[in-house]
């Protein structure tokens, strides 16, 4: 027994008990808030700052916590004031059990308080006054049952006595139940007399054991009756009944049967339950006349198993007779098992080893019996497996390896079912994400690309589009596109194209060239985001398609750059099919654009010639007549298979003769084509060239007058010996006639003196160039051109510098009448200038016996065609070839 209230407050009573795994402690009820109970963090090893570190928390299940982690002491303490008769009623032991979680390591710990009941409630009548009736003729020792006392505390406690206040009637006994409660009886110890005392007040006090003592009253009124000899008398002692939980409301369960031998209102009974509860009022029903019990609500076998009540039949003359009624609830399978989700991780690394823990959780069954038995099973086709751990708790586990690309998420679903009958179940769903790692490079769908791109494209024009795939997420799965270091033609890769890094769309930097470019090699990378990062590369081939963008390059006949036109010679005897030239052309592009084809565009005398189609020949198609103009133009046309087709042209000139010489007599009195547009200008040329002439005639003058002084002198020397005199010469390229320039190739003349010889020859060698005119006559022939068979050496020397002398004059004499007629023919308008780029070369050359060298580049426009070599020995041309 305890001496004070605050000796229960400061006396905790903890202890420690290691039975069943679990933690055992003990306190009293209604301690304050925040009292402590036991050392956790001690009995668990850890010292108390962990408990936070480790996340340890109380898991408990549908109740209110009582009890709190203190995590600055590591203690346990509660929460607010324990009623221990409000959580455990009359049950002994009281015991509250809850679980501690290890949130780190997800250990859970079993907890068992048992809480230690305190006097701290009155016995309690439920009536403040209460009635008796007794008859008058009612036997010595008569017992008359009284409303009992309820007492909340349990043990000593509890209830432990009646007293009845002192009379002379009645005297007070106490009668233990199967229950353990006391029921308190009055006993007639006297014989009643109604005349005398019609009501006997009594006082009955309950009282408790505790410490201190705690008492109620209740006031008792005793009537005495009129004369009833028989009392009421039940069919049994106890009734029982077993009845299922699931019984629907307004149930019968059972008939109470009680006779009465006495007639009248003696005999009447009326049944009613006595000394009921609040919860066996509210539950059951008892029909005052038919003694028929029913019930008022649902019964629930998880809340109360049995009920025991006690019911009185009484009769008109105030005759009782009481029974026991015994009301079992039979378990059915109701209830659904329950899962609760304790601890959970929301996503996984897929590299996480076999064994990870992903959730803990317990599973719960409100029934009894087989019916509360819980099996918990998970699909079998999942990387996961239970394992079971403390009570009911389970762990889900990892089996082995996962792969987020296979599957990414799981919803796992834990379906528990009770063993009742039919078996009732439920299910839950854990959901778990798998965590990417960066286990997978970019993959390329195509594998190696090509593509197309036509050439002279616009800059910057997108050229293909690459994708690579990764089947990782977030980061690990954006791709970054970039371009190989390479060059081509010794020029970067990265001066051609390049790519988009975002989305591989690859573009051309520049206009591309067929002819330049046909093709190029490049090696696109794909790289992930993650760390490390991935990467991946293809091969990409970029062909480059030809365009018909090149016009038909004709390289021969050539066009010389100053406009003039080609003159090709035929013979007048030439037969059908004749070879007169061929065009000769070529075009960059390639494929169906190079294919070229030449076509006779314009003739001057239509069927006279025809071109090869694709040769390019241009041959005779008749027979020359007399009747034929000297000069034939043609225009060829060479035009390419392109969509669209390109063509060049070139105008070829045909001179017809049998020589070069009837070339140049009959071409001399052609006149050339007026150009007003040039007047203005020829006629300023030609006083420019004037100008310059008559200071070339005033040198040439001055230069006889020295010749002919030196002359003088040495004919007073007496010369020994001989000498050689060697004058090479060199003719132009060009001789213009009537506007039309005649190309002859360059020769290289030796003209050889030797004193003491009797002739003198000059020799034209072979000339070194392979595209000559013809001649009739050979290379190797020669001419005397000085004939003197009486003359001496000196005589010889003498004669040679009076024929140069008289050769400078005559020279200066032939460019005087030329700038004559130059005149001439820019005043009547007859000069013709060609294309103005400039003065072309015509080679004037004298073959006198005592020329050394002359060499004047002119421009003879209409006046007379300047021959080569006025010799009659003309050297030989090697093909009948002028160009104009």
């Amino acid at each position: 027994m305890w001496s004070s209230p605050a000796r229960w407050r400061q006396v905790l009573l903890p202890f420690l008990m290691s039975l069943a795994a679990q933690i055992h402690y003990s306190v009293l009820e209604e301690l304050d808030k925040g009292s402590f109970v036991g050392n956790i963090a001690k009995d668990l090893g850890l010292e108390p700052r962990e408990l936070a570190e480790r996340g340890a928390r109380i898991v408990s299940r549908g109740r209110t916590q009582l009890f709190a982690l203190n995590p600055i002491s590591g203690s346990l303490v509660t929460v607010d004031r324990i009623d221990r008769e409000e959580l455990c009623a009359q049950s002994m032991p009281c015991l509250v059990s809850f679980n501690i979680l290890v949130e780190n390591n997800m250990k859970i710990y079993g907890v068992e308080i048992e809480i230690i009941d305190i006097n701290d409630n009155f016995p309690r009548f439920r009536d403040e006054e209460v009635k008796v009736k007794i008859n008058e003729n009612a036997a010595t020792g008569t017992r008359l049952a009284l409303p009992f006392a309820r007492d909340a505390d349990v043990s000593v406690n509890s209830l432990q006595s009646y007293q009845l206040s002192p009379n002379i009637h009645f005297s007070l006994e106490e009668k233990s139940g199967d229950d353990g409660q006391k029921y308190p009886e009055l006993v007639l110890e006297k014989p009643l007399d109604r005349e005398k005392v019609a009501a006997h007040n009594l006082l009955l006090t309950a009282l408790d054991g505790g410490d201190p003592i705690l008492s109620s009253t209740m006031h008792i009124r005793v009537m005495v009756l009129d004369a009833n000899d028989n009392a009421p008398l039940f069919s049994l002692p106890e009734y029982r009944v077993s009845v299922p939980e699931n019984i629907p409301v307004g149930t019968r369960l059972l008939m109470l049967t009680a006779t009465d031998p006495d007639e009248g209102i003696n005999g009447e009974l009326t049944y009613s339950f006595h000394n009921e509860d609040d919860k066996i009022s509210k539950t059951f029903q008892l029909d005052s006349k038919l003694g028929e019990i029913l019930t008022l609500q649902s019964l629930d076998y998880e809340e109360s198993r049995f009920y025991l009540m006690e019911v009185i039949a009484q009769d008109g003359g105030a005759l009782l007779a009481s029974a026991k009624v015994l009301i079992t609830v039979q378990d059915v399978n109701d209830n659904v098992p329950e899962v609760i989700l304790t601890s959970r991780a929301s996503s996984v690394s897929e590299d996480c080893p076999p064994g990870t823990i992903i959730a803990l959780f317990s599973v719960h069954d409100g029934d009894s019996g087989e019916n509360g038995e819980i099996l918990c099973s998970i699909p079998r086709n999942l990387p996961f497996k239970l394992e079971k751990s403390v009570d009911n708790y389970y762990h889900l586990l990892t089996t082995k390896a996962l792969d987020r690309e296979e599957i990414s998420n799981y919803n796992i679903t834990v379906m528990v079912i009770d063993c009742g009958n039919p078996p009732l179940s439920t299910e839950s769903y854990i959901y778990l994400n798998v965590a990417d790692i960066n286990d997978n490079p970019p993959i390329f769908p195509h594998t190696p690309y090509s593509t197309y791109i036509l050439e002279n494209n616009p800059r910057g024009i997108s050229v293909l589009s690459v994708t690579a795939q990764d089947p990782d997420s977030g980061n690990n799965a954006k791709v970054t596109y970039s371009l190989a270091e390479d060059t081509f033609q010794g020029i970067p890769l990265s001066s051609y194209v390049s790519i988009n890094s975002n989305t591989g769309v690859l573009y051309a930097l520049d206009s591309f060239d067929y002819e330049q470019v046909k093709d190029l090699q490049l090696w696109v990378m794909a790289s992930d985001n993650g760390d490390p990062p991935l990467s991946s590369n293809i091969s990409l081939r970029l062909f480059v398609l030809d365009q018909n963008d090149n016009v038909p390059e004709i390289l021969y006949p050539s066009i010389p750059t100053d406009g003039s036109t080609g003159v090709e010679l035929a013979p007048r005897s030439a037969e059908p099919g004749y070879l007169v030239t061929k065009v000769v052309a070529v075009d960059r592009d390639s494929g169906q654009n190079a294919w070229l084809s030449y076509h006779l565009l314009k003739a001057s005398e239509p069927g006279l010639f025809q071109v090869g189609l694709h040769t390019g020949e241009v041959r005779t198609a008749r027979a020359l007549l007399d009747r034929d103009a000297l000069k034939q133009s043609l225009v060829v046309a060479v035009q390419d298979h392109g969509q669209p087709p390109l063509s060049a042209t070139v105008t070829l000139t045909v001179a017809i003769a049998d020589s070069i010489p009837d070339v140049l007599a009959d071409l001399g009195s052609l006149e050339a084509p007026r150009d007003s547009q040039a007047s203005d200008l020829t006629l300023y040329l030609v006083v420019a060239v004037a100008a310059v002439s008559c200071v070339f005639l005033a040198f040439v003058i001055v230069l006889l007058a020295l010749r002919l002084r030196r002359w003088h002198a040495s004919r007073l020397l007496q010369a020994a010996g001989g000498g050689l005199l060697g004058a090479p010469a060199s003719a132009s390229q060009f001789v213009g006639v009537d506007g039309v320039r005649a190309f002859l190739q360059t020769y290289s003349h030796e003209v050889s003196l030797t004193a003491g010889s009797r002739e003198s020859h000059v020799i034209f060698p072979q000339p070194n160039y392979v595209d000559t005119l013809l001649s009739q006559e050979s290379c190797g022939k020669s001419e005397p051109l000085l004939i003197s068979e009486e003359i001496n050496v000196n005589e010889e020397l003498g004669v040679v510098q009076v024929r140069f002398f008289f050769s400078m004059l005559a020279c200066s004499f032939f460019f005087f009448i030329c700038f004559l007629n130059l005149f001439s023919s820019a005043k009547h308008g007859t000069l013709d200038l060609g294309s103005g780029h400039g003065p072309q070369g015509v080679g004037v050359e004298s073959q006198m016996g005592l020329l050394a060298q002359c060499r004047v580049s002119l421009r003879f426009p209409s006046l007379f065609l300047c021959p080569l070599h006025l010799h009659p020995h003309m050297h030989s041309l090697k093909r009948n070839k002028y160009f104009f």
